[in-house]
């Protein structure tokens, strides 16, 4: 059973893998030690430090050398007729001959004089000992005469050499004086005459640009000089610029008068030199500013009076960004107003002085984009003119947000709303405006009369409406029988010579929104900031745009408040063709207050307030209507019933109203018997052939 037994061995374990042996990494091989110092150098040599010192170093050094390159020029022009010679070449290049002639005959006479001095110096030495000789006797002289007195006064003798020998000892110690300093000074001087040609090339920046401090190479709050504005010049683009500028003997310095301080910038005018227009100036206004180390809103190129000049207005850095302070009727209650010979205090131009405006008998129009201060600039206007009792305002807000709400008592109407039945309203009180023109025009001459003020705000939506009469004659439109067009355009012919002036303020404008005719109606023309030139043309005309007027180059957003106007209401530097005013804000709610002082002022004005529309009334029926059964009656008979049947729609008509209503209907008025009168037959008739070819009888009052 042994020998069955299969004995039991065990298993022996796998052989073990000796983990493997890394090979060590090679350490990297060590930099040449000219390689590190290289890196160490370049470390030290680019550091902020090292630069600043380097920078440092070269611009006080260049200040020395530009200092004695500008005292060398200076002490060579002196001696010179190189200066006059300069001077001769920029006249002619500027083509002014006649200056140019008289540099000429100014060179002339330095040379003259010159000559004179150098032939006098022939002669000098001989000239100079005689006069050492008499003076030094004449001196001894009086010295011993000087003794002579003393001694006889001291009675001795001695005293006649005393004088003379007290001049002997100063001379002797000036002699001491000088020995002692001359020394150190010879020491001294050349280091103050260093210091003097340093203080020279510092004050003109005499270094690299790049050399120069942060300051003054970044620009910021550098101030305007001749040098700065004629390399901006210069470097405007135009060719024939920097080739004139090039060619004149002092670098186009005079092309530039004084530089004058104004407001919160300066301004000086440059003549052009012949060949280059202000066009080219003008249209290069980013560039120009750029150049000047400006934001392109704070440089402004009009053209004055004389002929081939810009004039330029440059702001201080970040200055047009501060505000202006608030509005004299804020801060003044005693503040009254003057129709006739009052201006209002509406804001301040660039210059910083008061910019007041005349509204006597001038037809107003306002413009720019949506929500840069439109609103605000003309209530203003609105709110002073309030604090004349005299002056009657019918206002038609077709916002209808409140903007004019403080008006409540002291204009007769007012109309807020944006519908087409608000624009309805606007274009009948602007047609009652037309009628009480008339009705002053017709009055006996010498008749004076209230002023009255038609202020329609946001004007484009009343140009813009669709709605139509059931005469067939539009509300808005541009078209010769659009209702608002034409009674704006009968206001503005007629209007201001008795005192019924319109006031309009729209944006965006467009030939749509605001038709030619009506925007050359306006006296005084204001404009926002605008999206671009041909706008500007609309809304100022091409008389201040061609001048300088840029009110699409304002920032939007950042200039509320900021207009550009044209007219003679308001003064204007000789020469310009507008003004750029930053106008006071007057917030709704201090609107509101100055509305109280004004409607203290007056006696219980009613305000005809018009939210809702009215109810609609058909002119035609009610005439069929009260003409009856006669066969015809007198027109002004024909009112009067009118008036009776509803005088809030009626009360006010006069025979023109009652002629615009009839007119193409064929049942106009007719004289009968000398006395114009209405046919009941061609009232019948007309109804009937406009109910067959409207299918309904109902329409718009």
């Amino acid at each position: 059973m042994s020998e069955n037994v299969v004995p039991l061995h065990k298993t022996p374990p796998p052989p073990t893998t000796p983990p493997p042996t890394l090979a060590p990494v090679p350490a990297a091989p060590a930099l040449p030690l000219w390689v590190r110092s290289g890196r160490k150098v370049r470390q030290v040599v680019t550091h902020e430090h090292t630069r600043t010192a380097g920078r440092l170093a070269v611009r006080h050094s260049m200040y020395v050398f530009g200092g004695t390159r500008i005292v060398s020029k200076r002490v060579w022009e002196s001696r010179t007729t190189s200066r006059y010679e300069r001077m001769q070449r920029t006249a002619e290049a500027a083509g002014n001959l006649d200056l140019a002639s008289e540099w000429e005959e100014r060179a002339q006479r330095f040379r003259e004089a010159r000559h004179r001095r150098r032939m006098d110096l022939l002669t000098a030495p001989v000239d100079a000992a005689k006069g050492v000789l008499i003076t030094t006797g004449m001196s001894i002289g009086a010295l011993v005469a000087l003794g002579v007195v003393l001694a006889i006064a001291n009675k001795d003798v001695g005293d006649v050499l005393t004088p003379l020998m007290a001049v002997i000892q100063l001379i002797r110690w000036l002699v001491v004086i000088v020995t002692v300093v001359w020394g150190p000074l010879l020491t001294v001087g050349p280091l103050l005459a260093l210091l003097a040609l340093w203080g020279v090339g510092r004050h003109q920046q005499a270094a690299p640009q790049w050399a120069l401090p942060e300051r003054l190479r970044t620009g910021e709050g550098e101030p305007i000089t001749p040098s700065i504005v004629v390399k901006a010049l210069k470097d405007l683009g135009v060719a024939p610029l920097r080739t004139a500028i090039k060619e004149m003997g002092d670098a186009g310095a005079s092309m530039l008068g004084p530089i004058r301080i104004a407001g919160c910038g300066v301004e000086v005018d440059v003549t052009l030199p012949s060949g280059v227009s202000t066009v080219d100036v003008q249209t290069r206004r980013r560039k120009l500013a750029e150049n000047l180390s400006r934001h392109e809103h704070e440089v402004f190129v009009t053209i004055p009076q004389a002929a081939r000049t810009v004039r330029l207005w440059i702001a201080d850095s970040g200055a047009l960004d501060e505000p202006i302070g608030p509005s004299p009727l804020m801060t003044d209650e005693t503040l009254g107003a003057d129709y006739t010979k009052g201006k209002a205090p509406w804001g301040q131009d660039l210059r910083g002085d008061a910019a007041t405006l005349s509204v006597f008998q001038r037809h107003l129009l306002i413009t720019g984009l949506s929500n840069q201060g439109k609103t605000a600039s003309l209530r203003s206007l609105a709110l002073w003119l309030a604090l004349d009792r005299s002056v009657q305002f019918w206002i038609a807000d077709l916002k209808g947000v409140g903007d004019w709400g403080m008006y409540d008592g002291i204009a007769t109407v007012l109309i807020q709303g944006p519908t087409d039945q608000h624009v309805m309203q606007a274009t009948e009180m602007l047609e009652e405006g037309v009628a009480e023109m008339e009705r002053r025009i017709q009055a006996p001459p010498g008749t004076t009369f209230a002023p009255l003020i038609l202020i329609v705000d946001e004007a484009q939506v009343a140009f813009m409406c669709p709605a139509v009469g059931d005469d067939k004659r539009p509300y808005g439109g541009t078209r010769a029988t659009s209702r608002y067009f034409n009674a704006a355009r009968k206001i503005h012919n007629q209007g201001r010579a008795v005192d019924v002036l319109l006031w309009q303020g729209t944006q965006d404008p467009t030939d749509q929104n605001l038709p030619k005719l009506v925007r050359e109606g306006a006296h005084t023309r204001i404009s926002l900031v605008l999206g671009s030139e041909s706008q500007s043309r609309m809304a100022l005309g091409d008389k201040a745009v061609d001048g300088g007027a840029a009110p699409h180059l304002l920032r939007q957003g950042l200039d509320k408040g900021t207009v550009v106007i044209a007219s003679d209401g308001i003064t204007i530097p000789a020469g310009q063709a507008s003004l750029t005013v930053r106008t006071h804000y007057i917030s709704t709610d201090d609107a509101a207050v100055i509305a109280d002082r004004a409607r203290a002022l007056r006696s219980g004005v009613t305000t005809a307030q018009v939210t809702e529309p009215a109810e609609q009334r058909d002119p035609l029926a009610d005439i069929a209507t009260v003409v009856g059964t006669a066969a015809r009656m007198l027109t002004q008979d024909v009112i009067k019933a009118l008036a009776a049947l509803d005088s809030k729609a009626y009360g006010k008509w006069t025979f023109l109203d009652l002629k615009r209503v009839l007119d193409g209907t064929g049942a106009e008025p007719y004289k009968s018997d000398g006395r114009m009168s209405v046919s009941r037959d061609r009232i019948t008739r007309a109804l009937a052939n406009r109910n067959g070819g409207t299918g309904s009888a109902s329409g718009a009052a």
